[in-house]
């Protein structure tokens, strides 16, 4: 088994680190809010002060982070893992960032003689817990190669997708079309709801047709329950939105659906809900206020 440090210990980085200690891997971990690292002191693991102290020493470098800011923290600032990790280190990215960002560190990291490849994720905290993530990887193919055992601890489907920033790319793919579905879905259980519509039913119609999906299961109930609790923020699934944009710019492609469900993303966040599951924009559609 190989030593890994694993920087950001959130809702998923905390189940995703968890199976990578279960599987038998030397786990030293960095999060930036201390108390998000008791339950792994608590079993032994080495808690370090910086993403620089946990990338030192470590085979493999896993880190899973909110956006391009703090990825370019973590990784290039001043105690960041890149400028610590040794030459051969192999970095798992799993933010959501930017393909630029990805190429940029994968860059940066290169001219160390470190390997860095984008290793997005697709899936939410069940699927973090399970193991059963769908992991997207861009990068180089013999540095990939030799991450199957850690990749391997956290997710079901581990897939190289091509170059640096490949990963990126196709996760904020992903990520438009859930954001697109979860739209649809909110606007759906507002008819459904105002033409008094017997809920299971509907679940088990829409669930098991052609629009059925994971996201149909879990989203129309939350929704019928009034359960925002966040499976995924929807200020992340949001700022998503936007890196899809900027995307979609640079390679001058049309993407009117994608503009508009940003919009109701961006609209739902500035009305505080930002912090609730992404289903939460049916909230902002329908005019209502989360349950206290």
């Amino acid at each position: 088994m190989s030593t890994v440090a694993f920087i950001g210990l959130g809702a998923m980085g905390s189940r995703m680190a968890m199976n990578l200690h279960a599987a038998g891997h030397v786990l030293k971990v960095f999060n930036r809010n201390k108390e998000k690292t008791k339950s792994f002191a608590d079993k032994g693991i080495q808690v370090c002060e910086s993403p620089a102290a946990a990338a030192k020493g470590a085979e493999f470098v896993c880190s899973i982070v909110s956006d391009d800011v703090a990825t370019r923290e973590v990784m290039l600032g001043a105690n960041g893992a890149v400028a610590a990790a040794a030459a051969g280190t192999i970095i798992l990215d799993s933010s959501t960032n930017t393909p630029a960002t990805a190429r940029e560190v994968a860059f940066e990291a290169r001219a160390k003689g470190v390997f860095y490849l984008d290793a997005p994720v697709s899936g939410s905290m069940a699927q973090a817990q399970a193991r059963e993530l769908v992991i997207l990887v861009g990068g180089d193919q013999a540095a990939f190669d030799k991450a199957q055992p850690v990749l391997a601890a956290m997710g079901k489907m581990v897939r190289r997708i091509g170059d640096s920033g490949a990963g990126a790319t196709l996760k904020l793919i992903n990520n438009m079309i859930s954001a697109s579905l979860t739209v649809a879905i909110a606007e759906a259980a507002q008819v459904a709801e105002a033409a008094n519509l017997d809920r299971d039913a509907a679940l088990e119609v829409l669930g098991e047709g052609a629009a059925g999906s994971r996201l149909m299961k879990t989203k129309l109930p939350k929704i019928f329950k009034r359960d925002f609790s966040a499976q995924f923020q929807l200020e992340l699934m949001e700022k998503d939105l936007r890196y899809f944009l900027a995307l979609a710019s640079e390679l001058d492609r049309p993407v009117p659906i994608a503009s508009l469900v940003r919009s109701q993303y961006q609209a739902a966040k500035r009305a505080q809900f930002g912090k609730l599951d992404s289903c939460a924009v049916f909230l902002q559609a329908a005019g209502e206020k989360p349950k206290a």
